[in-house]
């Protein structure tokens, strides 16, 4: 059974939750499924429907414009999309391939639901994995001499692919802030840290300097602070004193596919809202 995905987050008010329900019953729609929370200290609403599409009296596009108003009256920052749809997600990759072969094997077994138009990596390694899977791959070599042209030919390439979402699936070149500026909330990242801890490079070494007993790591939204994103997913796993660095480097890229693969899964089905620096995850 087809439904419709409304996500919102205005100013909270009394009677809100109520009249959102009460638009979707005159437009015919069913709630199949409702999470909402309001943050005390700011005074700010979240909600996530899910919406029985079959006895809707017009299609989305409609509801779409007819919700519009509504929106405009509460404020709101919101998005409506069938539940079906498959967002384009471009992935982009270094050397490492552990979380690479992880999304693919979600995405070809149909664990998660989404497009890949093209992977892009500033090294040749992966690209046997890559085109195994009939999927194209874009070699952009890095160098201080030619940064500023290479993300901006890569920039072109997702915008001539409408890309939806950009996953930086470990890749590691860090982003021009203007980039991240342009497409806020669209570029997702894993970083193979708990974060706020240890943030840049080698962080499994300097977690093993410092004798940490849990180690992580975060999938957040790339912003121009290195990574200081807004959080979306995190995942541990407790360290032992027999561990070796080899050891939190195998125990820490399994935390990174995990986390990567739930925090694409939660942005893919409307459950991420962000305020700020601060997300709210209606987790399924």
């Amino acid at each position: 059974m087809h439904s419709t995905l409304l996500k919102v987050s205005c100013p909270d008010r009394v009677g809100l939750l109520a009249r959102i329900a009460n638009f979707v019953a005159e437009q015919g729609g069913n709630l199949k499924e409702v999470h909402q929370f309001t943050d005390p200290a700011e005074g700010w609403f979240f909600s996530r429907m899910e919406i029985e599409t079959h006895t809707l009296r017009c299609d989305v596009k409609a509801l779409r414009d007819a919700f519009e108003p509504l929106a405009s009256e509460l404020n709101a920052e919101w998005s409506l999309r069938p539940a079906e749809s498959r967002p384009k997600v471009v992935l982009m990759v270094s050397k490492l391939g552990h979380c690479l072969a992880d999304l693919l094997w979600r995405w070809r077994s149909g664990e998660l639901a989404f497009d890949i138009p093209c992977v892009i990596s500033n090294h040749e390694t992966l690209r046997p994995i890559v085109e195994r899977e009939g999927i194209p791959f874009h070699w952009i070599p890095i160098s201080s001499q030619t940064r500023n042209e290479a993300f901006a030919e890569m920039e072109a390439l997702w915008k001539s692919l409408d890309t939806e979402l950009i996953v930086l699936a470990r890749y590691m070149q860090i982003l021009p802030a203007e980039v991240c500026a342009r497409w806020p909330g669209r570029v997702m990242n894993i970083h193979h840290s708990f974060l706020p801890s240890f943030v840049g490079a080698n962080p499994y070494q300097r977690a093993h300097q410092r004798g940490v007993k849990l180690i992580g790591a975060t999938c957040h939204y790339a912003t121009a602070e290195l990574d200081e994103g807004p959080i979306i997913e995190q995942e541990v796993v407790r360290v032992e004193h027999f561990h070796s660095e080899a050891d939190l480097l195998r125990l820490g890229r399994d935390c990174e596919r995990m986390a990567l693969a739930r925090g694409l899964r939660y942005h893919l089905s409307e459950r991420v809202l962000v305020r700020g620096n601060k997300t709210t995850v209606f987790r399924d």
